[in-house]
C-alpha cells in the first residue's frame, strides 16, 4: 500500500473491504473513467459492479440486510472510489445520507420496509434540500406542504438533486407551516418515493432533464418540480412534522465527512500521476523531480494530503462515537476541499503543456475539483460553522 493516507486502528474486515474496492478502482473505474467523463456517459456497468460488491448497503444495519459498518469505513470507501473517478462516489453518496437518515429517525415500518430494498441497491436515494433562490439559507426554502386529509400536497422546485433520475427515493426538506416562532421547526422532511426516469414520473413531481456541468460529469443532477404532489403524512420521515431541518443537518454532517473523503480521494489520485510524470519527464539532462522546485512541490502535495486525511478520518470517528463533529466535520470539508484544489492545480502545473490536453487524466480532475469547494456547503458556509462552535466552546466567562 502506498505510504500516504493510511488510517492506524483498523479492523481486518476493514481493511478487506478497502483492499477489495481498490483493486475494483483500479480494475474498473480507472481504465474507463476520463473515456466515460468526456462523454457525460452514466457508468451503469461500474454502479452494477457496486451493488454486487455490496457497497450500497455498505452503512446500513446488519438486521436490514446491509454490511452495519461505520462511517469511517464509509469515508475510507468512498476516498478509494473518488480517487478512481469522483462521479462514482457521487452515485453512493445521497445514498448513504438517506439511509444513515432512516436508520437513524425513520419509523420503525420506514426502516423496516425501505432499508433491505436499498441494502441490495434496488432503491436508491437522493437528497434534496437547494432551491434554484437559495442555496444555504435553509430557513428561506420556498417549497410547501399543505395538509390535505390524511395527506399532503406539495408545490416547490427542488435544485441540484444528485442522482435526480435515477433515484427511486428522495428525501426533500419542504415548509410546513406549524406556527412555530422558530423557522427551522416550520421545516419538514418527506420522502419521497418515485420511479426512475425523465418527465413527469409520478403525477404532479417532474424530473427535468440532468444539468450540465463543468466537471462532475456522469452522475445526473437535475432538478426536481413539484406542482399539486400528493403524498401521504405516512412519508413523513420520522413520522412527526417539524423535525426536518435537523434530521437534514444530521445527514449534512455525515455528507461534509463524505466531501472531505472526496477531496482526498482526487487529491492522492492528482498526487499519483504527478509524482509518476515528475520521475519520467526530463528537462535539462534528468527527471524533473530530480529539480528542486518540483521536488518542493511533491512534498508541499504529500503533506497536505496527509493532513486532510488525518481530519477527515478524526471527523469520521467522532460521528461513529455518537459524539458531536459538526465543527470537525466542517474543518476536514474546509481543509480537504481548499487542498484538493491546491493539490491538484501544482499536478496540473507539474505537468505542464500536457496537463492541459484531454488526453491525460489531470485535465479531468481540474474540471472536478472546484466542485468540491461548494458541495455540501461552501468554504465560507464552513468557516462561519466553526468559528460559531469555537466561540461558544471559547467563550469568556463574565
Amino acid at each position: 500500500m502506498p505510504r500516504l493516507a493510511q488510517t492506524a486502528g483498523l479492523t481486518e474486515i476493514q481493511q478487506e473491504i478497502l483492499a477489495t474496492v481498490r483493486q475494483f478502482v483500479d480494475k474498473e473505474i480507472l481504465p474507463h473513467a476520463t473515456k466515460l467523463e468526456h462523454e457525460d456517459a452514466y457508468p451503469q456497468d461500474i454502479v452494477d459492479g457496486m451493488k454486487e460488491m455490496g457497497l450500497f448497503g455498505l452503512t446500513i444495519p446488519e438486521e436490514y440486510g446491509g454490511l452495519g459498518e461505520s462511517l469511517l469505513t464509509y469515508a475510507l470507501v468512498v476516498e478509494q472510489i473518488a480517487r478512481g473517478w469522483m462521479s462514482v462516489s457521487g452515485v453512493i453518496n445521497t445514498h448513504f445520507i438517506v439511509a444513515y437518515m432512516l436508520a437513524q429517525h425513520g419509523t420503525d415500518e420506514q426502516r423496516r420496509r425501505l432499508l433491505p430494498q436499498m441494502a441490495t441497491g434496488d432503491v436508491r436515494g437522493a437528497f434534496s434540500m437547494s432551491e434554484p433562490g437559495l442555496g444555504s439559507d435553509v430557513a428561506a426554502i420556498t417549497t410547501r406542504a399543505v395538509p390535505d386529509g390524511d395527506d399532503y400536497v406539495i408545490d416547490g422546485q427542488k435544485m441540484w438533486l444528485t442522482n435526480g433520475s435515477t433515484s427511486t427515493l428522495i428525501a426533500t426538506l419542504v415548509r410546513t407551516e406549524l406556527g412555530t416562532p422558530s423557522p427551522y421547526r416550520n421545516l419538514t422532511a418527506f420522502l419521497v418515493e418515485k420511479p426512475a426516469g425523465v418527465g413527469e414520473v409520478s403525477p404532479g413531481l417532474t424530473i427535468p432533464g440532468k444539468l450540465d456541468k463543468m466537471g462532475y460529469k456522469g452522475v445526473d443532477s437535475t432538478e426536481a418540480i413539484f406542482d399539486g404532489y400528493r403524498i401521504p403524512a405516512t412519508a413523513i420521515l420520522g413520522g412527526e412534522p417539524g423535525r426536518g431541518f435537523y434530521q437534514m443537518m444530521d445527514g449534512v454532517e455525515v455528507g461534509r465527512v463524505n466531501v472531505a473523503a472526496r477531496a482526498c480521494g482526487i487529491s492522492i489520485r492528482a498526487f499519483e500521476l504527478a509524482i509518476a510524470y515528475a520521475q519520467q519527464r526530463e528537462t535539462f539532462g534528468k527527471p524533473i523531480a530530480e529539480h528542486q522546485a518540483i521536488a518542493f512541490k511533491l512534498a508541499e502535495m504529500g503533506t497536505k494530503i496527509e493532513a486532510a486525511h488525518m481530519l477527515m478520518v478524526n471527523a469520521a470517528r467522532l460521528k461513529d462515537a455518537g459524539e458531536r463533529n459538526d465543527v470537525e466535520a466542517g474543518m476536514a470539508k474546509l481543509l480537504a476541499s481548499e487542498y484538493c484544489v491546491e493539490v491538484t492545480q501544482d499536478s496540473f502545473r507539474i505537468h505542464g503543456g500536457y496537463g492541459y490536453s484531454k488526453e491525460y487524466e489531470i485535465e479531468r480532475l481540474m474540471r472536478e475539483a472546484p466542485f468540491l469547494l461548494i458541495g455540501e456547503g461552501t468554504s465560507e458556509i464552513q468557516k462561519m460553522i466553526i468559528s460559531r462552535g469555537l466561540l461558544k466552546e471559547y467563550a469568556l466567562k463574565r
